[in-house]
C-alpha cells in the first residue's frame, strides 16, 4: 500500500508542463542556469543552500532583475550539477531542482524528497475576477504560474485573512483593502502577501508587486496558482528543517525587521482622531499636568482633512487644522519632569 501511495504522489507532481513548452538549449552564466524553451527562457539560481530563485521570461520580453522585496544578494553559492540527455539537476545539500527535458518539467525537492513541481508553469488566460474585487481588478487576461502540490499538505500565508490557519481551498485576492463589519470570516483584510507556506516546511514567495490572486487549490485538483495582471514571473522556493529555520531563511531573503525603539513599547495617546493640532497638543499637555507618562500620540484621522469622507487616503497634511505639523512634536513628549513610561 505504501508503494502505491508513493507512486501516485510522484505521478501527481511529475507530469509534463505546458505541452507547447519544449526544452531547446541551456548554458551556464557563472552560477546561473539560463535555459531556453520554445516559448521563453528560464533563469535559475541559488541564493544559498535553502533558497532558490526561478524566473521565466516569455519570448519577446526582457528580463527584469529588480526585485521589490528581496534584500539578500546572490553570492555564487556552490552546488552540484548533473547533466545528461534526459535532465539537468542542480542540487545543494538541502534543495534540489531537476529539469526534465522531455516532456519538459521542473521539480523541486528538499533533502531528496519531492515537495512541488511546476504544472503548466507560466501561461496567460482569461481573467475571472473574484466578487470581492470585481471593480478593483479589471483586466481581460491575467498571467499565471501554476504548480502541482500533494493532496495532504496544509497551506498557510497570503497575508491578513480571517480563514483559520489552513487556507487551502481558497482563491485569495492580492489587493490591499479593509473589510468592515466582518464576523467569523473575511477573505480580504487590510494587507496581503504573495507568499505560500506549506506544512511540509517549504515556502514559495512570488517576487512581484502588482495585484492579482493566490489560488490555494480552490478547485481541489492539488494545484497552487499565482495569478497577476503583469510584472515579473519570478518566484523563490525556500526550505527549512524546522519552522524557526524556515522563517529565518525567509527573513534572510526579504529582510529582518529591526527591534523597535524602547519608546515604542511605552504609553500611547490614541483616539478615533484629533480634529486639530491644538486639540492634539492640549491632550499631551493634559498628560503632563496629570503626571501620566506618555511616549507618543497617534493622530490617526483628520490630519488630512476636516471630514473623513472624501479625504481619506490624502497624503498631504491639512494645514488649516495642522498649521505647524512638523514643529518639534518630540519636545512636547520628552521635555517635562515626570519619567517616561519605558
Amino acid at each position: 500500500m505504501k508503494k502505491i501511495i508513493f507512486l501516485l504522489f510522484l505521478t501527481t507532481l511529475g507530469y509534463s508542463q505546458n505541452t507547447n513548452r519544449e526544452y531547446f538549449t541551456h548554458s551556464w552564466k557563472g552560477y546561473r542556469l539560463e535555459l531556453k524553451t520554445t516559448d521563453g527562457t528560464y533563469f535559475i539560481q541559488f541564493f544559498n543552500d535553502k533558497i532558490a530563485e526561478t524566473s521565466f521570461v516569455p519570448n519577446g520580453e526582457k528580463f527584469n532583475s529588480q526585485s521589490h522585496a528581496v534584500v539578500l544578494k546572490t553570492n555564487n553559492h556552490p552546488f552540484k550539477i548533473e547533466e545528461n540527455a534526459d535532465f539537468i539537476e542542480m542540487k545543494t545539500n538541502e534543495l534540489g531542482i531537476k529539469i526534465i527535458k522531455s516532456p519538459f518539467q521542473i521539480i523541486y525537492s528538499h533533502q531528496d524528497k519531492t515537495i512541488l513541481s511546476e504544472k503548466l508553469g507560466y501561461f496567460k488566460r482569461k481573467h475571472e475576477p473574484l466578487e470581492k474585487v470585481k471593480g478593483n481588478i479589471v483586466y481581460d487576461s491575467t498571467e499565471v504560474i501554476q504548480f502541482n502540490i500533494n493532496s495532504t499538505e496544509k497551506l498557510y500565508g497570503g497575508g491578513a485573512r480571517v480563514l483559520g490557519m489552513n487556507r487551502r481551498g481558497n482563491r485569495l485576492a492580492l489587493y490591499n483593502r479593509a473589510d468592515y463589519g466582518y464576523e467569523t470570516r473575511s477573505e480580504l483584510m487590510n494587507f496581503t502577501i504573495p507568499i505560500v507556506i506549506s506544512s511540509q516546511k517549504y515556502m514559495v514567495h512570488f517576487d512581484n508587486a502588482p495585484i492579482g490572486y493566490l489560488d490555494l487549490d480552490s478547485k481541489k485538483e492539488n494545484v497552487l496558482e499565482y495569478e497577476t495582471i503583469s510584472g515579473r514571473k519570478t518566484y523563490q522556493v525556500i526550505v527549512g528543517n524546522t519552522w524557526e529555520d524556515l522563517i529565518h531563511n525567509y527573513t534572510e531573503l526579504t529582510g529582518k525587521q529591526p527591534l523597535p525603539p524602547r519608546w515604542a513599547l511605552g504609553n500611547f495617546s490614541s483616539r478615533f482622531g484629533y480634529h486639530s493640532e491644538t486639540e492634539a497638543r492640549k491632550t499631551i499637555q493634559k498628560f503632563k499636568e496629570e503626571n501620566i507618562p506618555v511616549d507618543a500620540i497617534i493622530l490617526d484621522l483628520y490630519w488630512f482633512g476636516k471630514e473623513v469622507q472624501g479625504t481619506m487616503g490624502n497624503l498631504e497634511v491639512y494645514r488649516d487644522s495642522f498649521p505647524t505639523f512638523e514643529k518639534k512634536w518630540w519636545m512636547i513628549l520628552i521635555k517635562w519632569e515626570s519619567k517616561p513610561f519605558r
